[in-house]
This record gives structure tokens, C-alpha cells and sequence, in this order.
């Protein structure tokens, strides 16, 4: 990433410049209200918002926990509260596991998180309770349910990948149902599938972390002649970001890297690769476990790609996706400013 360019983005200041940068490079400002995962996705695929999603500081009203109980035929909840995933199943995984009441909390984003073991609570039986929590709160306008299984023992509790997202839709079209109209192949890696509402797709793969992600990217790649593809790697922001891991954040950074090289190989004639991310999550900043918002780096190579090109600092990441879209012949969306005719060869 350094001789693709990562150093000479603006604000970047622990990164070498490399002498001559072998891709473009920039970086993007968030034009929606929030700085979470849907409000950046959706703005990156063309689809900025206008109000942010309703929060929950002091954790969900009784109209809310109330039908989910009895709906969702449990004894109740723990927790009702912000809090941070790996804290709240120390405090509270063993009353868990004694009361078979399931562990409801939230963040600073608008997330209705279910955390259920996996064996004594029943993963099926936790999807099934997201699905219910998902119909409650669509008239709240809640971006997301998130299911948050684990297993292990009392004191060595631990998080895994069956992790489903249950995502309010989009408001309108996005870059991946644009493209996907015109007939062309988009292929949803990650947690892509459950943050678009599993629209805008042809082809979705879930993973499990980022080097299994990776992996599924190169077999795509490998087999795929035209078309876009949509990655997200998970491990940066919930192995990494959320738990001020720099260390982990560092070696993740450096694995992906390796792994770029050899997604590079595998690159045909017109192909195009472009790193960005959904929001901040500064693994050094410790007064808080929560996404920080900030400028997200974007980095394009590849055959189609001119090296060297300064994108500056974008207005949206909506600009993004209109190059994307522009990139694959279609005419792209006015909600972002294309930046394909500077970059592409």
C-alpha cells in the first residue's frame, strides 16, 4: 500500500512517500449524518443520507423490549445498554447462561445487538429472535440488528464468526442495483450481503475474517471475466478498531497487504481495485471503544489504472460509486462526482 501511494494521501504522516506511487490515490469525506457501517456503505455505493439513524444512550424503551420479549418467548433481557461486545459477555455471559435471558444491548450506533451462546441459547433460535427484533424496529428506523453468537466456557467466552447482520434496505437505487439492472455480475464478499438487505446482487459469499475474504476474492477473481465485486473485511474494525488492538490492527494491515500482492497477479487487462473503508475506527484512541469519524483513505491500481494521480480530498464517498459505475460503462449517478476519466489509462 506505501508504493501504491498510501503515503502521499493527505493527513498520512507515519507512512513513507514512495518515490513514484504505483496507483491513485486520496482520500473521501463522509457527507452523511453518523459513522457507522450502513451509513458508510450506502453512501460509498451512491446512496448518502440525510438524517442520521436514531441512537439509544440509555438503552431501549419498554414499547420496544417489551413485544420483542413476548415475541420472541424469553424470559427477558440482560443488559438494555451501551456497552462493548467483549465486556458485556464477561459481566454478563454466565446469568446468561443460568437465566436463558439473551444479551440485548447497543453502541453509539444505531444497533440492536444480540449476543446468545451458540449451543445452550441455539443459533437458530438467535437468528430467529433478530428476525423478530428486525420487524419490531423498522418503524423506528434502528439501522441494524445484529446477531452476536458465542461459545466457550464461563471465563474464556468467545465471539464467532456466525455473526449475521439484519439491515434496515437502502432508501433508494444504490451502485450495486444500478449495475446489477445493467446486467452485469455483483458479487457481495463479507457482510455485504446483510448490509444492502441482500439487494443489488448476483452472487453473495459470507466469510469468516479477513484472510478467508481474501481467499474467496482471489477465487473470484480467478474465475469472474467481468463485473463487480464488493469485499468487506470485518476483522480491521471487530478484531482490531473496537478493541484498540493496534498490535492486531498492524499485523492485519501487513496480512492484507500480502494478500493485495497476490490479488494483483491474478488482475486481467481493464481490471481496476480500489481500497477505501466505511468510517474510522483509530485502534489508538482509548477514551472510547466506539467508531471514530474521519477521513477514510481511498487507494485505485490495477491494468486500468493511471499511477501517480492525486484525488485529493473528496466531498462524498458517494464519488466512489460513481466511479465505479462509470468504470463499467454506465453513466454515473449524480449523487457522487466520478473521478474514472482522471485515473483510468
Amino acid at each position: 500500500m506505501t508504493e501504491l501511494g498510501l503515503g502521499w494521501i493527505a493527513g498520512v504522516t507515519r507512512v513513507a512517500k514512495s518515490a513514484r506511487p504505483a496507483g491513485a490515490f486520496g482520500r473521501m469525506a463522509e457527507r452523511s449524518p453518523g459513522k457507522d457501517t450502513s451509513t458508510g456503505h450506502w453512501e460509498m455505493m451512491g446512496c448518502p443520507l440525510t438524517n442520521a439513524f436514531p441512537v439509544y444512550p440509555d438503552g431501549f424503551p419498554p414499547e420496544i423490549l417489551n413485544p420483542f420479549v413476548m415475541r420472541a418467548k424469553v424470559p427477558g433481557v440482560l443488559c438494555n445498554a451501551p456497552a462493548s461486545g467483549t465486556e458485556v459477555l464477561e459481566r454478563l455471559g454466565v446469568e446468561h447462561l443460568a437465566s436463558g435471558k439473551p444479551i440485548v444491548y447497543t453502541s453509539a450506533d444505531s444497533v440492536f445487538q444480540i449476543a446468545a451462546h451458540e449451543q445452550h441459547f441455539g443459533l437458530e433460535r438467535l437468528y430467529e429472535c433478530c428476525r423478530i427484533a428486525r420487524e419490531i424496529l423498522d418503524p423506528y428506523g434502528v439501522g441494524r440488528v445484529i446477531a452476536r453468537p458465542f461459545v466457550g466456557q464461563p471465563g474464556s467466552f468467545k465471539r464467532t464468526y456466525n455473526r449475521r447482520d439484519y439491515s434496515m434496505p437502502p432508501p433508494s437505487d444504490t451502485t450495486l442495483d444500478r449495475v446489477k439492472r445493467a446486467g452485469i455480475p455483483v458479487v457481495g464478499i463479507g457482510k455485504i450481503e446483510d448490509i444492502f438487505a441482500g439487494r443489488g446482487l448476483t452472487e453473495a459469499i459470507h466469510t469468516e475474517g479477513n484472510r478467508d475474504g481474501m481467499q474467496h476474492t482471489l477465487e473470484v477473481a480467478k474465475r469472474l471475466e467481468r463485473g463487480f465485486v464488493f469485499l468487506n473485511l470485518v476483522d480491521f474494525d471487530m478484531l482490531y478498531g473496537h478493541r484498540r488492538d493496534a498490535k492486531g490492527y498492524r499485523k492485519a494491515l501487513e496480512d492484507f497487504d500480502r494478500d493485495l500482492i497476490e490479488l494483483e497477479k491474478l488482475l486481467r487487462p481493464g481490471d481496476a481495485v480500489f481500497l477505501t473503508a466505511d468510517h474510522g475506527n483509530d485502534p489508538t484512541k482509548h477514551e472510547t471503544t466506539d467508531h471514530t469519524r474521519e477521513y477514510v483513505p481511498v487507494l485505485a491500481c490495477g491494468p486500468a489504472v493511471k499511477p501517480g494521480v492525486d484525488l485529493g480530498t473528496r466531498a462524498s464517498f458517494a464519488d466512489l460509486g460513481a466511479t465505479v459505475e462509470e468504470s463499467l460503462g454506465l453513466a454515473p449517478h449524480a449523487s457522487g462526482a466520478s473521478f474514472w476519466k482522471q485515473i483510468a489509462r
